[in-house]
């Protein structure tokens, strides 16, 4: 179960659904651009989490953009010389069309700002290198104490050592004893996300891995059914089956009312936060929801 741990965000789908290509595009090699190249297969690591040790900077581009180019060459140059006091990471939009829609591009070349897994400055087409330089400083400063630094720093190889064990216990499966660690280290520090994040995954995954493999079929011949709906949910999302899960709900939803609305609703909302608010499938069921309630 290993592999079904991370429900946050695309990393889990992507390393499924995604075949062994790099930052090429469909017609072959485009230019080189510097810093890491996003794929949905690396966009939580290396956006997400990174960000939670140096601000990223986000170059969305196109190589048939020759302004896109120029862009990233500066950033490129600016991120050498400050040798790792923030990442590069660029995304190819012909490439990476879902990545792209994740930060709601409708021009290139956008540059996003991240810290700490939010958004914190943005803007749009090229600017010139010294102005580049003063946003980038602003950047900098803004950031400075706030994040953890670099991995491999004297800082950031100091793990608490509860939190180190209870993600190996979930990685090895061991859904008790990591959701006791993770307890641990929550009643410890109350704001910890990864704490919240991963007993909300617990749940489910121990919810989840109890259902009946066949729980779809039971609930397409039973379409009324909220809890043989609710089980098929849970299976669907585990067989990365997203879309559909969240769907099936929302149709439960338009047609029942009172508790068992609320009921459903409930355990929709749940299954939301599994993921990265800004999962282009849980957008989509935000809305849907929406629309189903009013």
């Amino acid at each position: 179960m290993a592999g079904a741990v991370d429900l946050s965000g695309l990393k889990q789908r992507a390393q499924q659904k995604a075949g062994p290509s790099g930052p090429s595009g469909p017609d072959g090699p485009g230019p080189e651009p510097g810093g890491v190249e996003i794929t949905e297969a690396n966009f939580e690591e290396e956006v997400i989490v990174r960000s939670e040790e140096v601000p990223v900077v986000v170059a969305l581009w196109s190589p048939r953009s020759d302004a896109c180019v120029e862009l990233v060459d500066t950033l490129s140059g600016l991120a050498a010389a400050d040798n790792g006091k923030w990442s590069l990471a660029t995304v190819n939009v012909d490439a990476a069309p879902r990545v792209a829609r994740i930060f709601g591009v409708d021009a290139v070349p956008t540059v996003v700002a991240l810290a700490a897994g939010q958004p914190i400055s943005s803007f749009q087409g090229v600017q010139p290198a010294d102005q580049l330089r003063r946003w980038l400083d602003s950047l900098l400063s803004a950031t400075e104490g706030k994040l953890r630094g670099a991995s491999g720093s004297e800082d950031s190889a100091q793990v608490d050592p509860e939190l180190a064990q209870a993600r190996e216990q979930l990685e090895a499966g061991d859904f008790d004893a990591a959701k006791q660690s993770y307890q641990a280290v929550l009643d410890a520090n109350p704001g910890s996300a990864e704490a919240k994040g991963a007993i909300r995954q617990i749940d489910f995954l121990s919810r989840a891995t109890a259902q009946r493999p066949d729980a779809v079929a039971i609930a397409d011949a039973a379409p009324g059914d909220i809890a043989a709906a609710f089980a098929a949910a849970d299976v669907q999302i585990l067989n990365q089956d997203v879309g559909a899960a969240f769907e099936r709900l929302i149709a439960l939803i338009r047609s029942t009312s009172g508790d068992d609305r609320t009921s459903v609703r409930t355990r929709l909302i749940e299954l939301f936060e599994l993921f990265d608010p800004a999962d282009p499938e849980v957008v989509v069921g935000r809305r849907n929801l929406a629309n189903a309630l009013y």
